[in-house]
């Protein structure tokens, strides 16, 4: 649930605050002092959330960033953003590690700010390319709203800060970092950076059954298919094309399909043994967070709802 960090009109409090939790920075104010400034977190992790307006007009500048990504995307009013010295054009910017980052704020600006961790970036690209990145990867600034993917992604951050916000990941670390590879593989994929691309080698056999044996032995952990890429030593397109050639399917659907048949088994032995665990703790500790989602699911693979078989406790899928 979301943190009040700090909450009130001393603006060396929240300086001092920010500075603790975000980064050191230079600030100065601009102008009569003002007040409500805030400081809020939703969740500190891999992507970590954070709601923050300084109630007052004021110049921030972090410099040099270490070891994550800043993502500025505001909430009410609009600042300005300079990274490596150039103004930002657009509302929404992000800035990562080597850059140097400075910002404006009027007093009524209030933004969340997404700190990506470099390392969930690296990791990222180190399964895309089958080698780890001899630098971090330097993003375009200013990203744009207009298109249609990009205005999708951005809807799936303001998902993953209300997500954040409501203490799904704290019940379920599965959704939480299946999240954190959306935001962070759509960054990548949407979002103009210094990478050149590489063609996939398609995953040998071998490859794939390293692959289908790690998803069976860490099916109940919350991986990703950078995970299962990694543990099979292909990149992630190579992992993906191995799969269509010879499973007929894709890592995750056939991650997905496995968690759907522990699932079951589960709902069998908690009907068989008469234990009190419900359909809805089954299916958060396999990583199901959308319960109507899964039981749709669930029904077409077994041919009753998952209330049914954990009520009944009849074995196998139906005949019909």
């Amino acid at each position: 649930m979301p943190t009040v960090l700090y909450s009130g009109d001393d603006v060396q409090g929240l300086h001092d605050a920010v500075a603790t939790e975000l980064a050191p920075h230079e600030l100065r104010v601009r102008g009569d002092s003002g007040s409500g400034g805030r400081l809020v977190r939703h969740w500190r992790g891999e992507v970590s959330v954070y709601e923050l307006g300084w109630g007052v007009d004021v110049d921030v500048v972090p410099g040099e960033l270490a070891d994550f990504y800043s993502l500025q995307v505001p909430l009410a009013g609009a600042g300005c953003v300079t990274v490596d010295g150039r103004p930002v054009t657009t509302p929404l910017s992000i800035a990562g590690p080597g850059q140097h980052l400075a910002m404006s704020f009027p007093r009524g600006c209030v933004n969340h700010v997404l700190l990506i961790s470099r390392r969930l970036v690296d990791e990222a690209v180190a399964v895309r390319r089958g080698e780890p990145g001899a630098a971090a990867v330097r993003f375009d600034p200013a990203l744009e709203q207009d298109g249609e993917a990009m205005a999708c992604w951005l809807e799936l951050a303001r998902a993953y800060v209300r997500a954040a916000g409501s203490g799904l990941f704290a019940r379920s670390p599965l959704a939480q970092q299946h999240h954190e590879q959306f935001l962070v593989q759509g960054l990548l994929d949407l979002q103009p950076h210094d990478l050149v691309r590489t063609p996939a080698m398609v995953a040998a056999p071998a490859a794939v059954r390293r692959a289908v044996t790690f998803c069976a032995e860490h099916a109940h952990e919350p991986i990703a298919v950078a995970d299962i890429a990694r543990a099979a030593r292909v990149s992630v397109p190579g992992l993906r094309q191995g799969f269509r050639a010879h499973l007929d399917t894709t890592p995750m659907a056939y991650l997905r399909e496995l968690r759907l048949e522990r699932v079951h088994q589960d709902l069998l032995t908690a009907a068989r043994d008469g234990t009190p665990e419900t359909v809805t703790q089954v299916a958060l500790r396999w990583g199901f967070t959308h319960l109507g989602r899964f039981s749709q699911e669930y029904r077409r693979a077994y041919g009753r709802l998952p209330s049914q078989v954990r009520s009944q406790g009849r074995t196998g899928k139906a005949a019909g």
